[in-house]
C-alpha cells in the first residue's frame, strides 16, 4: 500500500527567514512537501513520511481500523536504565479489555542504532505478541535519510550544541510520528516512554473530552502538567501540528512548539485536568542519561483506599456538587458557597477504623481554597434527626495553603476512629472547593485472646 503526503500551497514569502536546508527538506518547487514514498508493510515495519523500512521489523499489518484513541510514543536508547517495556505494561495493564479495544498505541523506535532496535523489537515481540496480534500495539521506525541536518544547528538560548542536536531530532521524531498517527483514531495523546499511568485512564479521558465538548472549544487538553506527557488533541489537528514541528525543530524544545500551536489554534489557556493520570518515572533523563527527578504531585494511580463513609455538611452547597464527592473516588469534588465559622464536613466511617494517613485537598488552581479550617478525629457515634456525627472530637492540625496532611497517625492515635471532621475556624467571602479527602488505614488489633 502506497500513500501520498502533500501539503497546502504556502503563501509567498513564508519561507524567507528560515534556513536553507530547512526549505530544502520541507518544500520543492512546487511547494510540495519532499518526502521518499512509503510501503506499509506491517505494525512493526510501517514509517510516516513516506520513508522506507528494513524489513526486519516486520511481523503483521495494521489492521485499518480507526480508534477512538491513538496512543504515541517515541523511544531511543538510553546511557541509563531503560522505561520502555515497563511504560507499554502499565499502558495495556490499567486499561480494561473493552478500553484496549478502543486504544491503539503508536510507537516510533527513534534511535538510529540497528543493534538496538533489533534488541528491541524482539523484546516487544515477545511480551506483547497478543496486543501486536490485536493491532493494539503499532512499531515503526524512520530511516536516517529521511531526517534534514540535526547537527551544525543555530543555538537559540545559549543552549550546548549536543542540547540542541537532541531537542531538534526530538521535534523531528514526533513530527513523524504524530503524522503517521493522524488516520488511526478520533483523539490523538502523547506521552513518553518513561511514564506510569492511572488506572482506567482511557475512560477518564474520555469523561473529560465530553465534558469540556459540551462548554468550550479546545484543542489541547492536559492530562499531566510536566513536559509532554499527556497532551491531547484532535486527530484533524495532527497534520498541521506535525508540520509545525518539522518546520521549527531546530527552535526550541516540543513542549514550548505545543504551547505556541495551541496558542495559533485560538485556546489562550491551558486546560489542565485533575488528577493527572499519568506520572513520570524515569530517574535518568533519554539525553547523556542526566539524573531527572520530575514528579507530578497530583498523579493519583488509582489506589483508592477510603473506606465505606457516610458524608454531611451544613454549608450551602452549589448544584450537584455534594460533600460526598469529595470522599467518593473520581473527578468530583465538594463546591460550597462562602463558608462561616463554625461550619463543617463529617465524615462517618461505616465501621471503626485505625487511620494512618489523612490528606485533604482544596481549590481549584489558587481560587476557592479552604482558607482557616483545622481536621479533626472521633469516636462515639451519635445519631440526630438530620444526621450522624460523633460525641468527641479531637484536633489534628490547621490547614496550611489550602491542604492538610497527616502521616504515620496510628502512632499518635493507634484506637480506632469513627469521624473525620474539617471545622471553618473562620469565615471568608469566597466560595470553597474540597477536591480531594483520602485516607490509608490498617486493620485493627483483634482483642488479646483470654483463657477461660
Amino acid at each position: 500500500m502506497t500513500h501520498g503526503v502533500r501539503m497546502k500551497p504556502l503563501p509567498p514569502g513564508a519561507l524567507r527567514s528560515r534556513p536553507p536546508s530547512v526549505q530544502r527538506f520541507w518544500v520543492n518547487k512546487r511547494w510540495r512537501l519532499k518526502a521518499a514514498r512509503l510501503r506499509q508493510r506491517s505494525s512493526l515495519a510501517a514509517v510516516p513520511h513516506k520513508a522506507s523500512v528494513s524489513p526486519q521489523l516486520a511481523t503483521r499489518t495494521h489492521s485499518g481500523q480507526k480508534r477512538y484513541l491513538s496512543i504515541g510514543l517515541s523511544s531511543i536508547k538510553r546511557t541509563k536504565g531503560s522505561y520502555l517495556i515497563p511504560t507499554l505494561q502499565s499502558l495495556f495493564s490499567q486499561s480494561s479489555p473493552e478500553e484496549r479495544s478502543s486504544i491503539v498505541v503508536v510507537l516510533l523506535l527513534a534511535d538510529f542504532d540497528v543493534s538496538w532496535r533489533i534488541a528491541t523489537v524482539r523484546e516487544i515481540k515477545s511480551k506483547f505478541a497478543l496486543e501486536l496480534e490485536q493491532a493494539q500495539l503499532v512499531v515503526i521506525h524512520v530511516s536516517q535519510d529521511h531526517y534534514p541536518p540535526i547537527t551544525g544547528l543555530k543555538r537559540n538560548f545559549n543552549d550546548a550544541p549536543e542540547r540542541v542536536s537532541f531537542r531538534s531530532k526530538q521535534n523531528l521524531d514526533y513530527s513523524f510520528l504524530i503524522h503517521y498517527s493522524a488516520s488511526l483514531g478520533r483523539y490523538y495523546l502523547q506521552l513518553e516512554d518513561d511514564i506510569s499511568c492511572a488506572k482506567n485512564f482511557f475512560t477518564a479521558i474520555k469523561r473529560h473530552i465530553e465534558e469540556q465538548d459540551a462548554k468550550t472549544t479546545w484543542s489541547m487538553l492536559e492530562f499531566s502538567p510536566l513536559g509532554y506527557i499527556g497532551k491531547l488533541y484532535k486527530s484533524a489537528h495532527l497534520p498541521l501540528l506535525a508540520r509545525f514541528l518539522f518546520l521549527f525543530y531546530q527552535e526550541m524544545p516540543c513542549d514550548w512548539l505545543m504551547t505556541h500551536f495551541r496558542e495559533l489554534l485560538t485556546q489562550k489557556e491551558s486546560i489542565i485536568l485533575k488528577p493527572s493520570l499519568f506520572q513520570h518515572m524515569g530517574t535518568f533523563s533519554s539525553f547523556k542519561g542526566t539524573f531527572n527527578k520530575l514528579k507530578d504531585k497530583d498523579f493519583e494511580e488509582g489506589i483508592y483506599t477510603n473506606p465505606s463513609a457516610e458524608v454531611y455538611s451544613d454549608m450551602s452547597t452549589y448544584q450537584k456538587h455534594f460533600p460526598k464527592l469529595a470522599w467518593d473516588p473520581g473527578e468530583g469534588f465538594f463546591w460550597g458557597r462562602s463558608p462561616e465559622k463554625g461550619n463543617y464536613l463529617t465524615v462517618v466511617f461505616a465501621d471503626p477504623t485505625v487511620v494512618t494517613r489523612i490528606y485533604v485537598e482544596t481549590g481549584s488552581g489558587k481560587k476557592d481554597l479552604l482558607e482557616s479550617a483545622q481536621v479533626e478525629i472521633g469516636h462515639d457515634v451519635v445519631t440526630t434527626e438530620k444526621e450522624k456525627t460523633c460525641k468527641h472530637f479531637q484536633p489534628l492540625g490547621a490547614f496550611k495553603n489550602g491542604m492538610f496532611e497527616i502521616q504515620e497517625l496510628d502512632k499518635m492515635h493507634s484506637s480506632t476512629t469513627s469521624c473525620l471532621r474539617i471545622q471553618v475556624t473562620a469565615g471568608q467571602k469566597d466560595w470553597v472547593i474540597i477536591s480531594k479527602i483520602r485516607i490509608t488505614t490498617k486493620q485493627s488489633k483483634p482483642p488479646s485472646h483470654v483463657p477461660v
